[in-house]
């Protein structure tokens, strides 16, 4: 879709004769958007695609939203979903607006059909597993870390390899545009002239994997085409293989890009997501948080600075790394952070951090410029401790102030303060309280000998990496 390619057999012209070896024409097929004013590619087929037969509505996929007047910070830990259904039957809706639907699918069944979403591009993010997705434009072998842009009316068909032992099971994130927007490169890294990708973005045309063969399949007989529309799966037969397409060429059509592919752009100071930014749709964005050398200016705060993107929601999915900067995130997390409420690191991040020369997680995020609903799924795996994580840990480290021993430390219970003793031995006391819980709620309490010797080991490990999760 960013660029003109092209693959297969193809006439001289546009929409002049082009036949197959028996003699008989190949059906051509304008695949345009934007009434033709939009990206656009010529496909050749064997057969006239027109040939749809034996319609039947399926199932809704329309999402039911929960908790609408609900603003408050949610963590969503997905990896305890079941595997359940197929690539397309396996998806997982947790939250979303009208301009865009996140979901985590682990499937465990085998795609006996070919799909077509009729409404959506479709932006996977590859977690786990590996395989091809074999489309009407070709075939994309994929693997672990790879983003895949299906853009809207592509028929496909996802094929999992075979898990191997030790291996997770696989799993993908996905963001869909139900607002019929496209899902493109941000405009600002293509030249105006010439759509190429310019010298400072932080991606290229060399990045991008386009579809390759096999591409052809001329097979009679039924096959089934799945299609999203009007917010239903629908059921088609076709009398003929649905991918028979000999060759084509445009803008629009389906790639692969590796998150490790992208390239970070550092600055002296911290940098704000935008510079992360990797794919953009109307209403909403996604950023690629990746491996990068930190700020370097002598005096750098290193982590993200509290802010408030007062017109964005935001959706962090934690791919890997460490997470110490987000309490109790984990691998396969999605954090929700509602416009309206400042959000940044958690207590003790910032001064933990300092001298950090780089980091090591791995993130994607979805900024979008609506307010986004949690599913009834997401409730269910909703950690509900979440939004009060950032409550205690902001007092200053008594040792590090040279009063370990001499000054007392508030400690707050449910919100009520208890002082703890001056001596040493009563504050290791009250530390062995640290983290338990009473009438289901956090209780946290603080030893000021055992936060020092925290910190001094954090302050020890900073100089290897950081925690930099917006």
């Amino acid at each position: 879709m960013p660029y003109y390619t092209k693959l297969g057999k193809l006439p001289s012209k546009r929409h002049i004769q082009f036949r197959r070896p028996d003699g008989k024409l190949y059906a051509e097929e304008v695949f345009g958007t934007e009434g033709f004013v939009g990206p656009t590619s010529t496909l050749y087929h064997i057969n006239p695609p027109t040939q749809v037969i034996g319609w039947t509505a399926l199932y809704s996929t329309k999402v039911e939203y929960v908790e609408r007047d609900t603003m408050r910070m949610r963590h969503v830990k997905s990896m305890p979903l079941p595997p359940k259904g197929d690539p397309v039957t396996g998806r997982v809706v947790l939250f979303g607006n009208n301009d865009v639907e996140i979901s985590v699918c682990v499937p465990d069944e085998p795609m006996k059909y070919f799909f077509k979403n009729g409404m959506a591009d479709e932006c996977f993010f590859i977690h786990f597993g590996s395989g091809t997705v074999y489309t009407m434009f070709g075939a994309l072998k994929f693997g672990p870390r790879d983003y895949i842009v299906i853009p809207k009316g592509t028929i496909y068909q996802f094929v999992f390899d075979a898990q191997k032992q030790g291996e997770p099971e696989p799993r993908f994130l996905l963001m869909e545009s139900v607002n019929g927007s496209h899902i493109l490169p941000p405009p600002r890294y293509l030249s105006k002239k010439t759509a190429q990708f310019l010298e400072h973005a932080p991606y290229c045309e060399r990045d991008l994997r386009t579809p390759e063969m096999p591409m052809t399949f001329d097979k009679k007989g039924k096959h089934e085409v799945r299609i999203k529309s009007r917010d239903l799966v629908h059921s088609y037969q076709y009398s003929y293989h649905p991918l028979d397409v000999v060759g084509w060429d445009g803008c629009y059509y389906p790639y692969c890009f590796n998150i490790d592919d992208f390239s970070p752009i550092v600055g002296k100071h911290h940098m704000p997501p935008p510079t992360h930014q990797t794919f953009e749709a109307h209403n909403f964005v996604i950023c690629s948080f990746c491996p990068r050398p930190l700020d370097f200016h002598p005096q750098a705060i290193v982590v993200p600075y509290n802010h408030s993107n007062l017109d964005s929601d935001e959706v962090l999915y934690y791919v890997e790394g460490n997470y110490k900067a987000r309490k109790g995130i984990e691998v396969g997390s999605l954090s929700l952070h509602p416009q309206g409420i400042p959000h940044g690191p958690h207590p003790g991040t910032p001064e933990a951090t300092i001298g950090a020369t780089h980091t090591n997680e791995l993130a994607v995020m979805c900024d979008t410029f609506a307010p986004l609903y949690p599913t009834k799924a997401a409730l269910e795996l909703d950690d509900l401790h979440y939004p009060r994580s950032w409550e205690h840990g902001w007092e200053p480290d008594a040792a590090t102030n040279g009063a370990a021993a001499d000054r007392p430390s508030n400690g707050h219970a449910n919100g009520k303060s208890s002082k703890t003793s001056k001596t040493g031995k009563n504050g290791a006391k009250n530390g062995a309280k640290d983290g338990a819980t009473k009438g289901g709620r956090l209780v946290e309490a603080k030893t000021p000998a055992k936060t020092s010797a925290k910190s001094g080991k954090a302050r020890a490990q900073a100089s290897k990496s950081a925690n930099t999760w917006d």
